[in-house]
């Protein structure tokens, strides 16, 4: 029975997340998960939770393998998988006495996102539970105190959830009908509680054009074609300034090509240099594009860059957190052992150092000052949070898709864009050389979505916000009092255990003889 509700909350999990869009399958999948795990032994725990992981992140990174093979997808399916096999490992020895803990689910799952968004080799926070949750009322607590509260207050829904039905099912009760009751009743009400914070998107405007340029063909060489990804950028604004010449759309204050818009280097190449600065000029407008760098010696640099009329490159911003095995090779004297196909990495990216943030001063509109992220960087809390705190009133993610084909990949981070949306009450300018493309609102309702595999523009209006949100203020502190929280209650239950001279998992060895088996290991085993 443990091991089905196992892979029942992993598959239905998978639903709360695009392309499904069902987010109330996160709290009912994770009461199953508890359920599975509620006083199942440590080693136990870990399986289940594998198998949970597991059910979870194979279909939902079926697009880390769509181009690269079945051996990278699984593997990074498997990698993540391990860290629900921890948090079930933790949640089993914490209710090894068989009752259901909400609090300490919550706890648990939250340091458990935690450690998976920061280890190995600086994380992978996709699929966070607060990313499935763009549409929901959870998901407006976002602006309180980020992700992590999210998913505390939908684990917790789920643990108080799965606190109902195992009092109802368990052979020995003994829980009041009252409690029975009131417990899926505040789930229903912290699910609703969402639905109070408010989400402005008043402030003064700028004019934003998105140009999604289209490549020739999906896939790993999307750009082997020389400077033709480039070319559709140019031949897409053209097109777009045509109907600002005739009154049809309004003058941008700025314009945004998606990462990789420049498929050579735009400073070295002078013909790709010449095409952008002519761009420029015919748009009276600043740009800000995406391009590779051959820059420091023996490796390329990832950046975005600011071009303004007359001036040329102004400023520039290296991606920070290069993504291991794809733009960079991570100990690859070891993993070179495993597979010779590393060396595909020809290259590694460098990291910038540098928090993403360009200002800009259009003639007749306000100061713009626009926060960065490049594709995979808009799931990493630090560096959205560092460019808020810098002083961004509008945040542009820049990525590029085509080597993803068309899979879930682009609306899982569109759907995160719109959590940043509402996490920092910032508008987001998201673009990609593909799509999907859409100017988002601080209140995390995107605008003008494109099709994959299309060239288009997103145009349009946006506010300018400067007012910082709860969950600007308090950071990284909900996660780190999670921890603490949970470090508290694993050595009470710890010094708890100790103080119990006979039985084990928290019986006494009179128990264990009388009914034949631990408590918690045998009732909900059917």
């Amino acid at each position: 029975m443990r091991p089905l509700l196992a892979l029942l909350s992993g598959g239905l999990l998978c639903l709360a997340f695009p392309t499904f869009d069902v987010w109330v399958a996160a709290p009912v999948a994770l009461a199953l998960l508890a359920l599975a795990l509620t006083g199942a032994r440590a080693r136990a725990g870990f399986g289940l939770g594998l198998l949970a992981g597991l059910a979870f992140f194979v279909p939902t990174l079926q697009w880390s393998g769509i181009y690269v093979g079945d051996l990278p997808w699984l593997a990074l399916a498997t990698l993540q998988a391990l860290f629900f096999a921890l948090a079930g490992l933790g949640y089993a020895w914490l209710t090894r006495a068989g009752r259901v803990r909400p609090v300490v689910f919550a706890l648990v799952w939250v340091v458990a996102e935690g450690l998976r968004a920061r280890a190995p080799y600086g994380g992978f926070p996709w699929l966070k539970l607060a990313f499935g949750q763009a549409d929901a009322p959870f998901g407006r607590l976002v602006a309180l105190g980020g992700p992590p509260f999210v998913a505390f207050v939908i684990a917790l829904s789920a643990g108080l959830l799965a606190l109902a039905v195992h009092a109802v099912t368990s052979r020995r009760g003994g829980m009041p009908l009252t409690r029975v009751v009131l417990a899926p009743l505040l789930a229903v009400g912290l699910g609703a509680a969402g639905l109070l914070v408010p989400l402005p998107t008043d402030g003064p405007t700028a004019q934003f054009l998105g140009v999604q340029g289209n490549v020739p063909r999906p896939g790993l060489d999307f750009n082997a074609e020389r400077r033709m990804v480039l070319d559709n950028h140019v031949r897409a604004t053209y097109q777009a300034l045509q109907d600002v010449a005739a009154g049809r759309a309004p003058h941008p204050d700025l314009i945004v090509w998606p990462e990789n818009a420049s498929d050579i280097d735009p400073l070295r190449n002078a013909d790709a240099k010449a095409e952008i600065l002519a761009t420029v000029q015919a748009a009276q407008a600043p740009l800000i594009l995406g391009g590779l760098l051959e820059e420091p010696p023996g490796h390329v640099s990832n950046v975005s860059l600011l071009f303004e009329p007359g001036k040329g490159n102004t400023d520039r911003y290296v991606k920070r957190h290069p993504v291991p095995f794809a733009e960079y090779i991570p100990d690859r004297a070891f993993f070179r052992i495993l597979s010779k196909e590393v060396d595909l990495v020809a290259r590694d990216f460098v990291a910038g150092d540098k928090v993403g943030l360009f200002t800009i001063h259009p003639s007749d509109a306000p100061e713009i000052r626009a926060g960065l992220a490049i594709c995979f960087e808009v799931a990493y809390d630090d560096i959205m949070l560092d460019a808020v705190r810098a002083g961004a009133n509008v945040l542009v993610v820049q990525t590029n898709n085509a080597t993803f084909g068309f899979t879930a990949e682009s609306p899982q981070q569109l759907a995160i864009s719109r959590i940043r949306a509402m996490e920092f009450g910032r508008s987001v300018v998201h673009v990609s050389t593909v799509g999907q493309s859409a100017l988002i609102t601080p209140d995390g309702t995107a605008h003008q979505v494109t099709s994959l595999f299309t060239q288009a523009v997103v145009r349009g209006a946006l506010p300018l916000r400067t007012q910082t949100t709860l969950a600007t203020r308090v950071g990284q502190v909900p996660e780190w009092v999670a921890a603490g929280a949970l470090l508290l209650v694993v050595v009470g239950s710890f010094v708890q255990g100790r103080r119990r001279p006979h039985g084990t998992d928290g019986t006494s060895a009179t128990s264990v003889t009388r009914t034949g088996t631990k408590d918690g290991d045998g009732d909900d085993e059917s």
